[in-house]
């Protein structure tokens, strides 16, 4: 039942997604957006079939997709070795965006670049944990906003808590109602946030819930913390807060 109720909420997120892209698109907040719920749904719908009826009790919640990672394959956190080897999810279907810049193709789980993120922390729970079942049994992985976001000819990479202007934070609230249904169907009873910006976000989305709510650091290559001492640091920070 939670793997059908988890489906059912993500493909409501995916469609309202598509509103919010072409509003934030004609406001000029951002030049392009890609929806990977969209045109890489497939791996992602085969990830909530694996990862939804694992009976994990913490969730692991990201800021919004890499472009090496959910960007290309639609799962949280993805890196290509990762999802191939890791979690055995190949040879699916991934479409094209609505509007594809030229500077952020997109090949789906086949992808060539690994993205850093994602083989750090999936690395770690595989470390942690083992094999995917098991990571599965103690923890669910998503992202707060699934919309990848690029400005400028250069389609420059922004997180969502660079924008401003009440239609985003329409589509950030609409979010945070997603992690509330997550939180919800799978019975979560604590959330970690990847980054201050997810844990701020659990914090606003859940305020008025008993769910235990902390934080990481992010595992990203651009952050000084994730790569103090060779990553050792970055390693046993996330190893503190994991069930």
């Amino acid at each position: 039942m939670a793997v059908k109720k988890m489906i059912e909420a993500a493909a409501r997120l995916r469609d309202d997604m598509e509103t919010f892209a072409d509003e934030l698109v004609a406001e000029g907040s951002v030049d392009c957006i890609y929806n990977p719920l969209a045109y890489a749904w497939e791996p992602h719908r085969a990830y909530l079939e694996m990862s939804s009826e694992g009976g994990a009790k913490t969730l692991l919640l990201g800021m919004n997709p890499g472009p090496h990672g959910m960007g290309q394959m639609g799962i949280p956190f993805a890196a290509t070795s990762v999802i191939r080897d890791l979690l055995g999810i190949r040879n699916l279907p991934v479409q094209q965006p609505r509007t594809p810049h030229p500077k952020r193709p997109v090949t789906g789980l086949n992808w060539p670049k690994e993205e850093v993120s994602g083989t750090r922390l999936w690395g770690m729970l595989a470390e942690h944990y083992g094999d995917a079942s098991s990571i599965f049994s103690r923890v669910f992985l998503v992202n707060h906003c699934p919309l990848m976001l690029f400005a400028g000819e250069r389609a420059t990479n922004l997180t969502p808590d660079k924008l401003s202007g009440s239609t985003a934070k329409e589509l950030l609230e609409r979010c945070d109602d997603y992690l509330r249904e997550v939180v919800e169907i799978l019975e979560i009873d604590r959330v970690i946030g990847v980054g201050k910006f997810a844990e701020k976000r659990a914090i606003i989305a859940l305020k008025d819930s008993e769910v235990t709510i902390d934080g990481c650091w992010h595992p990203s290559p651009a952050s000084p913390l994730a790569n103090r001492n060779g990553g050792a640091d970055w390693r046993a920070n996330i190893r503190q807060v994991l069930p």
